[in-house]
């Protein structure tokens, strides 16, 4: 008579499994869509975290030029274009987020030293931007601020046949062993949110090029 395993060893049988493949799942919600060239390069905002403890690199290929591309990176912020990923979980933390759906000119133009909220009370600084091709965001982080130094970057890059890889990466120094606690589900997170703001990118990209068309 062969004995069916009960809930609690399914269960058990289960949380191994996951404990086993964690590395595994981790490394694909760290890189997920960039190539290895991409995870081995090093872009803009690189430089401002050099000893980061976590890396985070993410990409999507994009049927659009990059001009067009860029235009939907550099309007995104809390008070301006929003992330074009899950506006009704951000604003649950009171973002007051609404991702637009159209290029709006007065959203166009950062410059080093601007703000981009990602919440009322937090903010992001422009660190560089280079139209059409790079936006990095730097988080300083410190004892006021509890959260490591960080940077956000968006690089558009030209791909093949007229489309575009828009790369995104997120690089994280801890301060203290806490902060890696804080910091790697938040990782998941990230990827969750991430996935969709490529999505979102994309597919509004696409559809204002098809139009152009």
């Amino acid at each position: 008579m062969i004995r069916r395993p009960s809930v609690r060893q399914a269960l058990l049988t289960a949380a191994l499994v996951g404990v086993a493949n964690l590395p595994l799942l981790r490394s694909a919600w760290l890189h997920f869509g960039a190539t290895e060239a991409e995870l081995d390069a090093e872009l803009p905002g690189d430089s401002l975290v050099p000893h980061a403890n976590l890396v985070a690199t993410r990409a999507v290929t994009i049927a659009a030029p990059p001009e067009e591309v860029w235009r939907w990176v550099v309007q995104i912020g809390a008070d301006r274009g929003g992330f074009y990923s899950y506006d009704a979980l951000e604003n649950l933390v009171g973002c007051g987020i609404t991702s637009a759906d159209r290029i709006e000119e007065r959203w166009q133009h950062l410059e080093a030293g601007d703000k981009v909220y990602l919440h009322p009370t937090v903010a992001l600084e422009v660190a560089e931007v280079t139209p059409e091709r790079a936006l990095v965001l730097h988080g300083a982080g410190g004892d006021d601020v509890p959260m490591p130094e960080s940077t956000w970057s968006f690089i558009v890059r030209r791909g093949n046949r007229g489309t575009t890889r828009l790369v995104i990466r997120e690089r994280y120094a801890y301060r203290s062993g806490w902060d890696g606690l804080m910091i790697e589900p938040i990782g998941l997170i990230s990827f969750v949110m991430t996935e969709k703001m490529m999505r979102g990118i994309r597919a509004r990209a696409e559809k204002a090029h098809q139009q152009k068309d």
